[in-house]
């Protein structure tokens, strides 16, 4: 990686492209730090004034901002709002007829669906500005008034900012992928997730100073995270190749076919995406704690407890929710019918099985094996900081450790979602920029 990144910075093309990338990123985390107007929010940010230890949607929003969220500034929304219309826009694309042909028109097709997912972007950055001031209003943060208007104004000028706020970072996205060097929202993300790593070093590192058992707990979760990022890289490259035939056809007086293929299927085909909808449906429940905030030992406060990252159930509902959204986003990117159909057309077969319902069935088998296998390593992925926290919590409380302010065990903030998230990026990154170095060398053998 860090020698394709030297490669691409000789090549002056690319070298202005990478700098107005990280102009945009600069620019990016720049909004991230100037504060929305009428609020007036203390050195511990929000949610250090929720009262809850829970893994809230907050908290999600919060890591995806780069922690702008926490501090309400103009990007607090950050590109959750384009995430989610993306997400929303491409299963309707499944279910409405008339957005299933759009997407299949080519070129323009496509600017159609991006033009729609922008202005949903934006519709639900609405909501969720208005569901952020609430929140801002919840947690005193918002600056005192005492007119009626005032009150209107400061609210419509909150929204309006957040709003306006998302509007930006979709464009800044789209301004890289316009002028630098592509993969734009993922690369914002990347940008939020990065900026909080220092914090990240500096809540493992106070783990050091309670001494004892903790002098060898937080070098093994160090070496777990470096393996951790080893592990995903096997398995964002890892696929299942599926063999195809293509026989011998003649056309005039050519010859085609006779070559044999395949179908490559990756093992983690659905990405981080059954990860943030799992852990954002876990985190429902905690968020409406926030606002309700039961009576404790009474029935709703056990339930609410039962969403925490501290109870056993927690990983249970966590683990077959993204078993679940693996299987659920898999049916709708892959077909088998459609693909057998296509192998038909191109008159490919699968050795050993016959073209139509036998190959629809073999692939959809081969797809479910790989989909369950995917799920099961993104999921090991996923639990690993909740295990790891628990197991430590365990053995300090065994041999008697307990840290300064009474809390054991070593927790890692750093969760698998983020760390997903980074390594698939920086692959993604890594691979535009070996495509452009790769299309800048023909073109140049061309001319």
């Amino acid at each position: 990686m860090i020698q394709t990144i030297k490669n691409a910075w000789r090549i002056p093309e690319i070298r202005k492209k990478i700098l107005f990338t990280a102009l945009i990123i600069f620019i990016f985390r720049l909004g991230a730090a100037i504060p929305v107007p009428f609020l007036n929010i203390g050195a511990d940010g929000l949610l250090g004034n929720t009262g809850t230890t829970s893994a809230t949607f907050f908290d999600y929003i919060n890591m995806i901002s780069g922690n702008a969220f926490n501090y309400g500034t103009i990007f607090a929304m950050s590109i959750t709002p384009y995430i989610n219309a993306s997400i929303i826009i491409q299963l309707l694309t499944v279910a409405i007829p008339p957005l299933e042909r759009l997407s299949k028109e080519g070129e323009e097709g496509r600017k159609k669906i991006a033009a729609i997912t922008r202005y949903t972007a934006v519709g639900l950055g609405v909501l969720q500005a208005v569901a952020y001031y609430v929140f801002l209003r919840s947690q005193n943060a918002l600056s005192t008034t005492d007119s009626t208007g005032d009150k209107v104004l400061q609210a419509l000028t909150i929204i309006f900012v957040l709003t306006a706020g998302t509007a930006l970072t979709m464009w800044l996205g789209e301004q890289i992928n316009d002028k630098g060097i592509g993969n734009g929202i993922s690369i914002l993300l990347f940008a939020g997730i990065v900026s909080r790593i220092p914090t990240y070093v500096g809540q493992l590192y106070q783990y050091i100073y309670f001494g004892g058992i903790y002098y060898a707990l937080v070098p093994i979760a160090v070496v777990c995270l470096v393996l951790l990022v080893i592990f995903i890289v096997w398995m964002d490259n890892a696929e299942r190749r599926i063999p195809v035939q293509y026989t011998k056809r003649v056309v005039g007086r050519k010859m085609y076919g006779g070559q044999s293929s395949h179908i490559p299927i990756k093992v983690n085909m659905s990405g981080v995406l059954p990860i943030i909808f799992a852990s954002s449906i876990l985190s429902l429940p905690a968020t409406i704690e926030m606002f309700v905030n039961p009576e404790e030992g009474k029935f709703w406060d056990k339930f609410f407890n039962v969403f925490t990252a501290e109870h056993w159930a927690y990983s249970i509902i966590y683990f077959v929710l993204i078993i679940f959204f693996a299987y659920f986003y898999s049916s709708i990117q892959y077909n088998p019918i459609e693909m057998a159909n296509n192998l038909a057309k191109n008159s490919g077969t699968i050795p050993g099985i016959r073209s139509g319902r036998p190959t629809s069935d073999y692939i959809a088998k081969v797809i479910s094996k790989i989909v369950l296998l995917g799920a099961l390593l993104i999921s090991v992925v996923a639990l690993f900081p909740i295990l790891y926290s628990q197991i430590t919590k365990l053995i300090c409380t065994a041999v008697g450790q307990v840290g300064t302010n009474g809390e054991t065990g070593v927790s890692i903030s750093l969760g698998g979602t983020s760390v997903i998230i980074l390594v698939g990026v920086a692959l993604e990154t890594v691979q535009q920029l070996e495509s452009q170095m790769m299309m800048r060398h023909y073109k140049g053998f061309l001319d």
